[in-house]
């Protein structure tokens, strides 16, 4: 796999051609942080190709080996816009393109611009520590851990359900619509009754680890802070502000909003179940490509979050000398191999572009469900996708991933 190949296939993008001159738009929420925005972001040459239709519509043929049954996507650039879908392989019916999907931990990004939002009100510091915020819902084995840490993955706590044995894909499914709060995924983490606890990965602030478990802390942390629920806070701050109007926080209710892209998990005996509808916790939500397209829009421009508590999203981690610290974990690395460095900053990770440039966004699981949410910080290129991917697998990209972004990035480029 050539270099340009290997670093864009994490990325995950999928979908069928259609090009336009139409933007999303969103009301402002930060009026001067948004002409400092827009102001750099007009000035900005063209650093990517314009899109091409023909490139696009190319790599986004669904092969065989792929393993997914369909995917929609978005892909942007100034004053250009390209979006689509495939035909779903288990109805043989086109997807729409403005089909809603479980969005998966692409959740942890709304997630964090709530907690920054509160941070800039002066409701949550940053610097002080969960223990203190919420007493006793860590055991004493572990060192105070601020809620910076808890946002930008260097917790060292354990993850969700850590040491819990593995179930059968038909247990999975069978299970699919279980739901539990955030108290409940903690506690049944650190004190299960059924297993020995587990400990801390390691002393908080100094490593670098993705980690789901920080994120349902964060937010118990932003329901006991506030006096209401995850899904009133992301409503009022995020959703309604934006006129989000296709996302949504389901809580504990399965049904899906249409129309919406199914996703499947292939059963024992080879079976592909509709698991579309299912459970989760009181962070889980539901989007589409264009709305999604609209937040990450907002939010780079300074629309959601305050310029000070925005820069916390794009800054890594370092340590006391201002080194990176290190990653011990494998979802920033797209070569796999030994532990790199930090890439992840609050509540986004970064993806280097051949021309030494960053993409910054957030990928998501949730079962039948692969997607992704990115952009370069000056909004030169965006783009969003949901996958179909029929695997309970949520390492590996989608093989879709390399032919797409390598459509966008280098057209001329082969895409097979």
């Amino acid at each position: 796999m050539n270099p340009l190949v290997r670093r864009i296939a994490t990325l995950g993008l999928a979908g069928t051609a259609l090009l336009s001159a139409t933007a999303a738009t969103a009301a402002p929420a930060f009026a001067a942080d948004t002409a400092q925005a827009t102001a750099a972001r007009d000035t900005a040459a063209p650093r990517f190709p314009p899109l091409n239709p023909a490139a696009l519509l190319a790599a986004l043929q669904t092969r065989p080996t792929d393993g997914s049954s369909g995917a929609i996507a978005r892909v942007g650039e100034p004053g250009q816009l390209w979006q689509g879908s495939t035909v779903d392989s288990q109805t043989g019916r086109t997807i729409p393109q403005n089909a809603h999907f479980h969005i998966g931990s692409i959740s942890k990004t709304f997630e964090t611009a709530v907690v920054l939002q509160l941070a800039a009100e002066g409701r949550i510091d940053l610097d002080r520590t969960v223990q203190s915020y919420l007493p006793g819902l860590l055991p004493a084995t572990f060192q105070p851990i601020t809620v910076r840490e808890l946002v930008n993955f260097t917790s060292g706590l354990p993850d969700v359900d850590e040491g819990k044995p593995a179930q059968s894909v038909d247990e999975q499914i069978a299970d699919r619509y279980d739901y539990r709060t955030f108290d409940q995924i903690v506690q049944q983490t650190l004190r299960p009754a059924d297993r020995p606890w587990p400990g801390p990965h390691f002393a908080p602030g100094t490593e670098q680890e993705y980690n789901s478990l920080g994120f349902r802390i964060a937010g118990a942390l932003i329901e006991q802070r506030t006096g209401h629920s995850f899904k009133d806070e992301v409503t009022a701050r995020i959703l309604k502000p934006l006129h989000l109007d296709q996302t949504s926080v389901p809580e504990d209710d399965p049904a899906m909003p249409r129309p919406y892209l199914h996703g499947y998990v292939t059963n024992g005996q080879g079976v592909a179940v509709d698991v579309s509808e299912q459970g989760g916790d009181p962070s889980n939500m539901i989007s589409t490509p264009a709305d999604l397209d609209r937040f990450v829009t907002a939010l780079f421009q300074g629309r959601v979050v305050p310029a000070s508590q925005l820069n916390e999203m794009f800054t890594l981690p370092t340590d006391g000398t201002g080194k990176p610290l290190p990653f011990v974990g494998s979802s920033c690395n797209p070569s796999g191999g030994k532990p790199s460095t930090a890439c992840f900053g609050a509540g986004l990770m970064s993806t280097p572009l051949p021309d030494g440039s960053l993409l910054w966004g957030k990928t998501g699981h949730d079962d039948g469900y692969a997607n992704g949410m990115f952009a370069t910080r000056d909004l030169s290129v965006r783009a969003v996708f949901s996958v179909s991917n029929l695997s309970l697998d949520f390492g590996p990209p989608t093989a879709l991933s390399g032919r797409l972004l390598t459509a966008v990035l280098a057209p001329s480029a082969p895409t097979h």
